[in-house]
């Protein structure tokens, strides 16, 4: 054991070497590279856009202390705090909450970065005084471990660094690391399980398998969400002494690597935790598997063992070789990855192109953030998830600061300041569509501007970090930037932590694997690797994608590219093949002047001048088929109707003619993430379940299983309606799902407040699924057609005009009008049609009936 520690330390100079070359690379980069793209920011444009990033946090943290502390989070569009069991639950979401002041914590190393020191030093004195971590409350390991434990980190951090200086903080005495260790013991009993995987939710009272934690009955967790501990946790190690965290972080990490698909070298999105299974099987970059390759490159740069960076590089070389399709990064089967799995990408593989950069590998980089760039030009955010095509396919944007990450890294290492005017784009954009008097606004759907009544700590935590760092010199900042790492919540930590006393056992890397080697394994480039002699290389990389999605594109007409063909002697068979394949031909004779003599020359047997014309259309928007959940049941009796979307997998409701009929019982657990514990109540019923915690697909098989006859999948967002985000197509989890055969509808959340409401006070509620179309009493309207007679006069009596009979009132201009054509003359007709008791009305000969009549 002594010797594997001393060969790990015996790497820490070589780190240190890497280190110096980043910096000196990132500082190169910067004197360099300049007004590229015919882009410049001066410095007091600079300086105003850094003033206004600073007035922008100064108004979203003011609001949270003013309005929302000590609650976890700001709700900014009622002005008041988000406390767990309070507000309506919206599932997994609300597994960050922990009634621990969230963003107070996760935004102090904010302040400190952003020379907002007097509101640290009050923010810290607060936390100490009024922050408890002993709560009753089931929270989520990753989510807690990244912001709270990684907040409470970098706080200690920086009230260490300010003590030292004698500037601030001469009171402390290691209070925030006490907390820290605190809250690391109280997630490591998620780490009890069989493989060494931890459970995605611990009880911070009971731990896990005491029978009042509530929790521990789950069976998977992300890949992501068991690999993004190592930070921290060795952070958490090496600041106390107490090698425990590390040890059980990189235990997870092993194992992780151990069930690395070996042939492909990739991952896949979800794993169970007892066995080991890959549950999901998909791998990609975004969510569910991000930050595993994020803190496998940090942790070697952290911690200076070697083997992080060689699990690294075998994983990145697998995705360049099947997930990267620059510009785009989309997810393959982890055992057949020549297979795409979806053909949409999530906005959390944004944090790529920043993660590129550290790796040293600028082209795609620059060609992944080029294609993100334009994909907010067109939506204004990047939506939650898109089309390989640009489209909308999940609307939201929950202010996530991975693009300006990935803009902040990218100025670092090219200097161009065409990254600035990016920023300066985000900046704005915030400023424009998400600022409210008490905060910014999440936007619920991009296509529609709607806000959300939701601004997430990480809002604090990372995009003002990053902004105000893309917009600031050295001078600006308290401290080197570049002694620090950032974590995946732009937590500080310093880099020094190398120099500290390991706790790891053993080297966990296969010795025997070997890898190709390339320029940038195991240090930085140099600014003239990346850019030999040639200052606008980033600018022949965007270029390519400047107009992918077609905003900002000329509406002219660009000149015709001409090639030439050498065609036989005829020249009619291949001029036919060419038409053929849809090529048109068309004299050119609108030539310039100045080529009459080359196009004389061109003009010898065998050869033509062919004009391709090609045009760039979006494909339309998949129709999304509105589907209804109708209460036919007293005292609804069908007049209570609820919009609904459709799922691409279960039963086709447009081919059922009558739509499926069932009585709606809640699932418990209300996620369905987790074994069904009513299943012999849902048996032979339509069940109601919360979106979030797992994919459909996962719920709906197992409420399949238990008996459902469908599900009605209820959304977790607060205030989302089908009046106000347009409705979307539930997608399966990337595995077949033939399976799945009962019918499955999606609600927003308040129509499912409705639907949950009736259940409530009536018990036995019956509902119908079908096609909008097809509503109960909402069949299509038939026409009337009615012929009229002129009566003679005194041929109806008075019972007979009591009736349901039509008078024809002849008035005016109408009387007028017919005794000019009984002498002779032709008009046009002109009636209205009364019934008893009525005003006349406007009457046409074919009239349709109400809709509300027999």
């Amino acid at each position: 054991m002594k010797n594997v520690k001393c060969k790990v330390r015996g790497m820490y100079d070589f780190r240190g070497f890497v280190i110096v070359l980043a910096t000196a690379f990132f500082s190169g980069l910067l004197c360099g590279v300049v007004g590229q793209d015919g882009q410049t920011m001066s410095a007091e444009e600079k300086s105003k856009t850094r003033d206004q990033v600073l007035e922008m946090f100064d108004h979203a943290y003011g609001s949270y202390m003013k309005y929302a502390y000590p609650a976890d989070e700001l709700m900014p569009l009622s002005c008041r705090g988000r406390v767990r069991g309070l507000e309506p639950s919206r599932g997994d979401i609300d597994d960050s909450l922990g009634k621990f002041s969230l963003t107070l914590i996760d935004t102090l190393d904010t302040l400190v970065l952003l020379n907002r020191l007097e509101e640290f030093e009050e923010a810290v004195k607060k936390t100490l005084k009024d922050v408890r971590l002993d709560n009753d409350v089931v929270v989520s390991v990753f989510e807690t471990n990244i912001r709270v434990l990684g907040g409470l980190l970098g706080a200690h951090v920086m009230a260490d660094l300010l003590k030292q200086r004698g500037e601030k903080m001469h009171w402390y005495r290691d209070e925030l690391l006490h907390m820290a260790k605190d809250l690391g013991y109280r997630l490591l009993p998620a780490f009890n399980t069989t493989s060494g995987l931890p459970y995605p939710r611990v009880n911070l009272r009971y731990g896990v398998l005491n029978p009042l934690s509530r929790t521990g009955t789950e069976t998977d967790t992300c890949t992501a969400c068991a690999g993004t501990m190592i930070l921290e946790f060795a952070a958490l190690s090496r600041l106390s002494g107490d090698s425990v965290f590390e040890t059980y972080a990189r235990k997870a990490l092993d194992v992780l690597w151990e069930k690395r698909q070996r042939d492909s070298d990739l991952m896949g999105t979800v794993i169970n935790i007892h066995n080991g299974a890959w549950v999901r099987r998909d791998s990609g970059v975004g969510a569910g598997i991000d930050s595993y390759y994020e803190y496998l490159m940090k942790a070697y740069i952290l911690l200076g063992d070697n083997m992080y960076l060689e699990r690294f590089n075998t994983h990145y070389s697998a995705i360049m070789k099947y997930i990267s399709q620059p510009p785009l990064l989309l997810s393959v089967h982890m055992h057949n990855p020549t297979v795409n799995v979806r053909g949409w990408m999530d906005s959390l593989l944004a944090f790529f192109p920043g993660l590129q950069v550290l790796r040293g590998d600028l082209k795609p980089a620059i060609e992944t953030h080029e294609m993100l760039y334009q994909v907010t030009k067109q939506h204004k955010f990047l939506p939650e998830a898109f089309t390989s095509e640009f489209r909308v396919h999940w609307g939201q944007h929950p202010l996530r600061p991975e693009f300006a990450e990935s803009t902040y890294f990218l100025y670092k290492a090219t200097g161009d300041p065409y990254y600035l005017k990016v920023g300066q784009s985000i900046v704005e954009k915030l400023n424009a569509h998400t600022r409210v008097p008490c905060g910014f606004a999440a936007v619920q759907d991009v296509r529609t501007g709607i806000h959300e009544d939701r601004m997430d700590s990480f809002f604090l935590a990372e995009m003002f970090k990053y902004l105000y760092l893309l917009f600031s010199e050295k001078s600006h900042l308290p401290f080197d930037i570049d002694d620090y790492i950032f974590t995946t919540e732009a937590h500080l930590l310093p880099v020094s932590l190398s120099m500290a006393e390991p706790s790891c056992e053993v080297n966990g890397t296969d010795p025997s694997l070997t890898r190709k080697e390339d320029l940038f394994t195991y240090s930085c480039p140099s600014t003239q690797t990346l850019f030999p002699n040639n200052p606008t290389y980033a600018k022949t990389i965007r270029d390519n994608y400047k107009y992918l999605t077609g905003v900002g594109r000329d509406s002219h007409s660009s000149p015709a590219r001409r090639i030439e063909l050498p065609l036989h002697d005829t020249g009619m068979e291949p001029m036919e093949f060419l038409k053929s394949m849809g090529i048109s031909f068309t004299p050119l004779t609108d030539m310039a002047a100045a080529s009459i003599g080359s196009r004389s020359q061109d003009s010898q047997k065998g050869v033509f001048r062919v004009k391709l014309v090609a045009e760039v259309s979006q494909l339309p928007e998949e129709e999304v088929v509105p589907l209804i959940v109708q209460l036919i049941s007293p005292p609804f009796l069908g007049r209570t109707v609820l919009t609904a979307g459709p799922a691409k997998f279960g039963m086709d409701l447009t081919k059922q003619e009558h739509g499926v009929k069932g009585s709606i019982v809640k699932s418990v657990p209300y996620t369905a993430c987790a074994h069904i514990e009513n299943a012999l109540e849902l048996q032979g019923h339509i069940v109601l379940a919360l979106r979030g915690g797992c994919m459909f697909a996962a719920k709906a098989r197992r409420l399949q299983e238990a008996g459902a006859i469908g599900v009605i999948f209820i959304d977790q967002r607060e205030g989302s309606s089908s009046a106000e985000t347009p409705l979307f197509q539930m997608v399966g989890d990337g595995e077949p799902t033939q399976d799945i055969t009962v019918p499955l509808v999606f609600l927003f959340s308040r129509e499912g407040a409705i639907l949950t409401a009736a259940l409530q006070e009536h018990c036995n509620v019956d509902v119908l699924l079908l096609p909008k179309e097809r509503q109960l009493g909402r069949d299509k309207p038939e026409k009337l057609n009615i012929k009229f007679r002129l009566a003679q006069e005194g041929e109806l009596d008075e019972s007979e005009g009591d009736g349901a009979t039509i008078r024809l009132v002849l008035q005016g201009e109408v009387a007028a009008e017919a005794e000019g054509e009984r002498a002779g003359v032709t008009a046009p007709s002109h009636c209205t049609a009364t019934s008893t008791g009525g005003d006349p009305q406007p009457f046409s000969q074919e009239q349709k009936a109400p809709e509300d009549s027999p």
